[in-house]
């Protein structure tokens, strides 16, 4: 990403690890997400103010509030959804800058909420536009949250604000009919097009954050029915539980092939300590198993405000108004949710839906062979479960992007490491496993000896797996960091624990009991 407009706090928090980088060369998102984070938590709200205020008049508690989602997600950072495209299936659709530019990621918009079915598709240097683009209507504004929730690079935060999948591509497709109402016939519509057309536009993942009609009976539903050829067809579904926090659902929630998602609320922190469940809904699927499957978060997530809307106008005028020094404006961004004049926090599964299809994007880029079993078993088996919530509610628990990727990778090389949670800590000793396929060397680097370099040597097992075996060492809290190539540190991907260190960065966080 540019980094250039970044002042010198900033810049010299991302030059303590990297004494040899230079502002002209630009900056990995996730180093600037670091990097203001550590600047907030160290020097305090102030400072932070401070160092984004030239940028966006931005409010320090409205931003530590708001977490980038990539942090927030443990994502790796190796990992952007590269080379995988996903249909998203919402009420209306912008063609934000997030998804536009540099270059255009958007490959097709669809309309099937009326007949006959509109299609319009585009390249990399098109600027897409489709009938009532620009029309900032309250329908337009559910789909550009969900679709850059999952797939925004962040353009008009300077990167801060991106998806997980910043760089996969999308296929928007239109299902509210034009009575207003989204139906359980457009939404098969919707589903029965991207079976047509998903192959030829490489389409592999399905995100519906959009709930239809209830029915009286589950069997033969034509939603379910549609999302079952889906996956089928390799093509991975998910679908957004609902938010009444009731023992009901409705498609395609229901969807046996769908993996539903319910939400949590993370509190806006890095630990997992203090989870609590959203108010999802809950149920069976129509086959009688348990919905949904995963939770994540579906509040405090952040996604543009819709351009040309009333909400953005008054945000421009808010945000003036407060850098002019007018504290009046503080509630009315507050109720209005903005992070910045371009960005909003959001809350619900519809959301947090995106979330997963994003994880998912990532998942496929690791490993391309994973079908949609695999990749359902691979998110059950990584996920975390939120002590004394009950299964119906919870699934198989919170998603854990990074230990699913650590997992899919794995499982691209036959699974012949052990794929429980690294490090492992036995009575034997510790192992730590890393994928590292562009690596020479790799050392791990920690606490229980200061930080003594070289560290321990790790040994490349096959091609790109690296493992090292540890002394077991006393009880206690240890951090720790691999060093590839003597010069580039890395977090452990597969471990969710992290801390502030004392230069400007995480560490990953070892226990031994």
């Amino acid at each position: 990403m540019e980094s250039r407009w970044a002042n010198e706090a900033i810049i010299s928090q991302l030059r303590q690890d990297r004494p040899e980088w230079a502002a002209e060369q630009g900056a990995c998102v996730t180093c600037v997400q670091e990097a203001l984070l550590l600047l907030l938590i160290q020097e305090g709200a102030a400072t932070f103010y401070e160092s984004v205020q030239s940028v966006w008049p931005l409010g320090a508690s409205a931003a530590f509030g708001a977490l980038p989602t990539p942090l927030r997600m443990r994502a790796d950072p190796r990992y952007t959804g590269k080379g995988i495209t996903v249909a998203v299936l919402d009420s209306g659709f912008y063609p934000h800058p997030d998804l536009t530019e540099p270059v255009n990621r958007i490959r097709a918009w669809v309309n099937v909420g009326g007949e006959p079915i509109e299609a319009l598709h585009f390249g990399p240097d098109d600027k897409p536009a489709w009938p009532g683009w620009d029309a900032g209507e309250a329908s337009q504004w559910h789909g550009l949250m969900t679709s850059t929730t999952l797939a925004g690079n962040g353009w008009l935060s300077h990167g801060l604000y991106c998806g997980m999948a910043g760089e996969a591509h999308l296929v928007l497709i239109q299902v509210r009919q034009p009575d207003g109402a989204i139906s359980n016939d457009s939404i098969r519509r919707g589903l029965e097009w991207v079976q047509a057309n998903g192959p030829e536009l490489g389409v592999g993942v399905v995100s519906l954050s959009v709930a239809g009609d209830p029915v009286e009976s589950q069997a033969d539903n034509p939603v379910d029915t549609a999302g079952a050829e889906l996956g089928a067809a390799g093509m991975v579904v998910l679908a957004a539980a609902g938010n009444d926090g009731q023992r009901s659902l409705v498609p395609p929630a229901t969807a046996p092939a769908a993996i539903t998602v319910g939400g949590i609320d993370d509190q806006n922190t890095l630990t997992s300590e203090d989870i609590a469940l959203w108010h999802s809904n809950y149920g069976l699927s129509s086959e009688g198993a348990v919905k949904p499957e995963l939770v994540a978060p579906s509040i405090w997530v952040v996604a543009p405000v819709l351009p040309l809307s009333a909400t953005a106008a008054e945000a421009a005028d808010l945000f003036a108004r407060r850098a002019a020094g007018d504290d009046s404006v503080e509630a009315r961004v507050d109720a209005l949710k903005l992070v910045t004049p371009h960005y909003q926090h959001v809350d619900g599964t519809s959301f947090a839906t995106p979330l997963v299809a994003a994880a998912v994007a990532c998942l496929l880029e690791a490993n391309p062979s994973l079908d949609p079993e695999q990749v359902r078993d691979v998110l059950q088996a990584t996920a975390e479960t939120i002590p004394d919530v009950p299964i119906e509610r919870q699934g198989h628990g919170v998603i854990d992007v990074g230990q699913a990727i650590a997992l899919a990778r794995h499982l691209r090389r036959g699974a012949r490491l052990d794929w429980r949670r690294v490090p492992q800590v036995t009575p034997e000793g510790i192992l730590y496993a890393l994928d590292a396929d562009d690596a020479g060397q790799v050392e791990l680097l920690g606490s229980w000896d200061g930080w003594q370099s070289p560290g321990l040597l790790a040994t490349e097992t096959e091609p790109g797996l690296w493992i090292i075996y540890q002394d077991l060492l006393p009880p206690g809290v240890y951090q720790y960091k691999f060093m590839i190539d003597g010069h580039r540190w890395l977090l452990d991907p597969s471990n969710r624990a992290r801390l502030p260190d004392s230069a400007g960065g995480l560490n990953s966080v070892l226990t031994v009991r």
